[in-house]
């Protein structure tokens, strides 16, 4: 047996050109980036190619590192009055002297399509936001174009981060899946993952899931990313872990591509609501 791969690349590549089929208004997609971090450069860069795709304009202002919050808090807040900026995001990971709730809650509702501001996530635990955090999003189309229930099936999520982990388990529970959501601080991990119907993970820790923490069958979902050697790699040991699973996302070209469609199929839905 060897797992079918859930090709995010392609589907990705169809839900922009639906999107460009949409839109008949240029949008702009904002992204402020503070410090030099290797993986945001190659997530940012795969945000600029998305607006081409869809015709839109992609803005990019980069800080320093080095920046005073205080400074950085004024310098987002007069970007957020521009117009222009249809959609914004504040590129995570920040350098560690930042407090990210910080910034990313002065992002207004209407202009936070990555869902991060405390404002946009009290409506998304509630059901009422008209979108879904972008991760979540992409992760539940793939799902859905390869027929792949949840309902009803126990999902194991290693990771609880702001970004993947603790929004997908939330949205999961709403779609009736048997949810466990593990960290660091979790004991005998793998006796969990080998009962997974659907694995996710989203660390950031390559090779953390080995084929001998999966149950035969399983479907996994390698939401993680780090760069080993200058690639981008996920947090599956893609080799070991495809021989037991029935599906898989690589990495890259699994669950990267959908994140980012998904952000800008969140900034047409903000816009043309």
């Amino acid at each position: 047996m060897k797992a079918q791969i859930l090709d995010g690349k392609n589907l990705a590549e169809r839900v922009l050109f639906n999107l460009k089929k949409r839109v008949k208004r240029k949008l702009t997609l904002t992204v402020i980036s503070i410090g030099e971090n290797p993986v945001s450069k190659i997530f940012i860069q795969q945000k600029k190619i998305a607006c081409e795709r869809v015709d839109f304009n992609f803005r990019l202002y980069q800080f320093p590192a080095k920046i005073k919050s205080q400074k950085l808090k004024n310098e987002i807040k007069q970007i957020v009055k521009n117009p222009a900026n249809s959609g914004i995001i504040v590129q995570l990971p920040l350098p560690g002297k930042f407090i990210p709730e910080e910034f990313l809650n002065l992002i207004p509702e209407e202009k936070d399509i990555d869902v991060l501001s405390e404002k946009s996530l009290g409506k998304f635990y509630q059901g009422v936001l008209p979108i879904l955090p972008p991760t979540v999003g992409g992760i539940l189309c793939l799902l859905k174009r390869y027929h792949i229930n949840v309902k009803g099936k126990n999902v194991v999520i290693l990771g609880a981060g702001r970004l993947v982990g603790f929004p997908l388990a939330l949205q999961l529970l709403k779609e009736k899946a048997t949810v466990s959501v593990l960290n660091e601080f979790t004991k005998d991990a793998p006796s969990f993952t080998k009962k997974a119907d659907i694995l996710i993970s989203g660390v950031g820790k390559p090779n953390l899931i080995k084929g001998k923490m999966i149950k035969r069958g399983a479907v996994v979902i390698d939401a993680g990313t780090s760069l080993k050697r200058g690639r981008l790699v996920g947090d599956v040991d893609f080799k070991s872990v495809a021989k037991k699973a029935s599906y898989i996302t690589p990495v890259p070209g699994g669950v990267g591509p959908m994140t980012v469609a998904f952000l800008i199929e969140n900034l047409v839905k903000l816009k043309t609501k």
